[in-house]
């Protein structure tokens, strides 16, 4: 059986990848789970760059502790905000220093746009996926959600960004949305299910 180690240490997403991949068939792990506490500089200029950057490096790691048979997976993804020229963008973790918690920084984000027209309020979240196979190549998936940036904080369910990122086809915020139901729009669900679509073909 394949197996993935995924390079995070986020049990948000590593919740989310097992919700929207479990029905692969396939043992998926943290490389936490799989020994390696590795913290990869991210010094990529895009959201693929930085994924592969985090698929190579911890692909790398898993070798030299005689692990060789794992295919990595690595996702970078973010909050594009158009009016504040792709802001957050690929620093969307590190907005407003890394150690900062999201309600701090979606308020933040929130006052900075106070002043924008709701039709100016247009952001996606992106998602690119790496997966780097135990032979060394590696293939790459991408996708967006697109929506825009509420004027309040709202919802329970997801995390980082996603209590002010509107979807106007659901009335609500991502973060209001069901598992299930966001799973199906997502950035990352999207282009998981791409990957899982180039995966299958090298089973």
């Amino acid at each position: 059986m394949m197996r993935i180690v995924v390079a995070t240490g986020n049990k948000d997403k590593m919740r989310e990848i097992h919700e929207i991949m479990d029905h692969f068939g396939v043992d998926i792990i943290s490389m936490k789970e799989a020994g390696v506490f590795e913290d990869v500089e991210e010094n990529g200029t895009t959201f693929a760059e930085n994924s592969l950057i985090k698929a190579s490096s911890i692909s790398k790691s898993l070798k030299e502790k005689g692990i060789d048979d794992a295919v990595v997976l690595a996702d970078d993804s973010g909050l594009v905000i158009d009016a504040l020229n792709g802001e957050p963008g690929i620093y969307s973790a590190r907005y407003m220093g890394k150690d900062t918690p999201y309600p701090e920084k979606n308020a933040k984000i929130i006052e900075r746009l106070s002043n924008v027209e709701d039709d100016k309020r247009t952001a996606r979240f992106v998602c690119a996926i790496t997966a780097v196979l135990p032979d060394g190549r590696h293939l790459c998936a991408e996708d967006t959600m697109e929506g825009v940036i509420a004027k309040k904080i709202a919802g329970e369910n997801g995390f980082g960004y996603d209590p002010i990122f509107f979807l106007p086809q659901f009335g609500k915020t991502s973060a209001q949305l069901l598992p299930e139901e966001k799973n199906k729009v997502s950035h990352r669900g999207k282009a998981l299910r791409k990957m899982e679509e180039l995966l299958s073909k090298e089973l």
